[in-house]
């Protein structure tokens, strides 16, 4: 039987063995870790559970779809609700606004909030689907970095809506096209944040990914967001891919233009197909020291990262939701700090999750439990715990005022992330939340390619590769990267 190695069990890594696997392949998964999932991880303490890594679930097809290619009936094994509310919007003036699923309802009451033209909204809305459907073919779900992906139909159709992409102008430049009020524009700026980038430098085609949400819809898993790693680790054991935790890959064996084998703390293993789901800068310093390094790629701008608080509240919130952001006053100041300054925002952005809004056993009865999250530049040579220290304190001190409360005395446990703990963890480089930024029009096509240039049987998938971070583009990395592979 044909044999395959993937290198790391996280969300793409768990994707590619499953499609290899249905491809007839015999795999095995090496993870440095105790338990697959990567990112999406859960901790616990006092009572209350928290998803330590990504917490907005759209394109759940993407996971539907790995069950069907091995014969399962996804809904038998993994079920998920759809959120009627997409997110709740607070600012510091007072002001709040329910987002809400259904673009009907959005357009009319972010028209009513905003004082903006219904048509103005309608027609935003309307374009952020056109270039979604017109270049999601070709950005998303093909090898930017393969010949065949330019002479095909997709190519022809995406070339043809090329004046409507928007793709010289910044996502703000978009948004200011077409909205007069700046809550609003602050509002859809926000999505750059997405894929770790700033709203004045991403391009405009970014003004796409309104439509997965609105088109698409937002949804939670039964069992919260670690419950995706979770039943897609448990599909790939059912059908016999071998898992290999607690023994890190610390060499991708090769000689001239082929890969060996790989070899962990003492033991070399061989297979002829090999899936790298390791963060590329990592790959090519720790696992390919002697290969020749991509050095433009891996001297990319980093997306952001971010400071986590995992909170456990002692009382609920009715105006809150499973998603909840607390806007800074000078959005444009608050991504110079991070990707220009490569310091903490004195006045961040606040996102905050809460999966006991859906869970009701994540949280003790009377209690929520609180993911709380800043953005912040990826870079680990800052004293993290003085930046740590002092971000709690903003964090509270602006809770404390548009909530009117006292959180200091609600919360009962606690602990956090910064960029050093999540290099630490999942070995991304500098901490950095989705690989590579998005700040060019190029960046799609900078982003390393889901194949090896060097040799044959090597392949990598994962949020540091095309088509870049979040679960459901993880999942199409795995999806590209499998497709190559014969």
């Amino acid at each position: 039987m044909k044999q395959a190695i993937v290198i790391g069990a996280g969300i793409a890594g768990l994707a590619a063995s499953i499609r290899l696997k249905a491809k007839g392949y015999e795999v095995t998964v090496f993870e440095q870790a105790e338990q697959a999932g990567g990112k999406m991880g859960e901790i616990e303490s006092q009572g209350y559970r928290w998803d330590t890594g990504p917490s907005l679930f759209t394109m759940p097809q993407l996971v539907d779809e790995l069950f069907r290619l091995l014969g399962e009936e996804p809904r038998e094994r993994f079920n998920y609700l759809s959120k009627k509310t997409i997110c709740n919007y607070f600012w510091a003036d007072g002001c709040r606004f329910q987002a809400k699923a259904d673009p009907h309802s959005f357009i009319k009451d972010a028209a009513q909030t905003f004082g903006e033209d219904e048509k103005n909204i309608k027609n935003y809305l309307e374009n952020s689907k056109l270039k979604y459907d017109s270049t999601a073919p070709l950005f998303l779900d093909r090898s930017l970095h393969k010949p065949s992906t330019y002479f095909s139909l997709d190519t022809l159709k995406a070339i043809s809506k090329v004046g409507k992409l928007d793709l010289n102008s910044s996502l703000n430049g978009v948004n200011e096209k077409y909205f007069s009020n700046p809550k609003l524009i602050q509002l859809f700026n926000r999505y750059a944040t997405y894929n770790g980038s700033s709203p004045y430098e991403t391009p405009g085609i970014m003004s796409m990914i309104p439509s997965l949400e609105m088109q698409q819809g937002t949804y939670f898993p039964e069992g919260g967001m670690r419950a995706i790693a979770e039943s897609l680790f448990q599909l790939a054991k059912r059908h016999g891919v071998e898992f290999k935790f607690n023994e890190a890959v610390e060499e991708i064996l090769h000689e001239n233009e082929k890969v060996s084998g790989i070899r962990t703390k003492s033991v070399v293993y061989k297979a002829t197909v090999f899936v790298c789901n390791m963060d590329v800068f990592y790959a090519y310093k720790k696992l390919l020291p002697k290969a020749k390094a991509p050095k433009k790629i891996l001297k990319q701008e980093r997306s952001s990262s971010g400071i986590i608080f995992y909170w456990g509240i002692k009382q609920t919130f009715p105006e809150l939701d499973l998603h909840n952001i607390f806007f800074s006053e000078d959005y444009k100041k608050e991504f110079e700090a991070i990707f220009n300054q490569k310091k903490v925002p004195d006045d961040p952005t606040i996102y905050i999750n809460i999966t006991s809004k859906e869970r009701k056993e994540d949280a003790p009865e009377g209690g929520e439990n609180w993911f709380v999250m800043i953005n912040v530049p990826a870079t680990t040579d800052q004293d993290w715990s003085e930046r740590v220290s002092q971000a709690k304190k903003v964090i509270i001190k602006k809770l404390n005022r548009i909530l009117n409360i006292d959180l200091t005395a609600l919360i009962e446990t606690e602990d956090h992330l910064d960029p050093t703990l999540i290099e630490k963890k999942t070995f991304s480089h500098l901490g950095a939340l989705y690989g590579t930024a998005s700040n060019n029009k190029y960046a799609a096509f900078l982003r390393h390619a889901n194949f090896s240039q060097q040799f044959e049987n090597l392949w990598f998938c994962g949020g540091s590769v095309h088509p870049g971070g979040g679960i459901p583009l993880c999942l199409k990395s795995a999806k590209i990267a499998s497709s190559l592979i014969p």
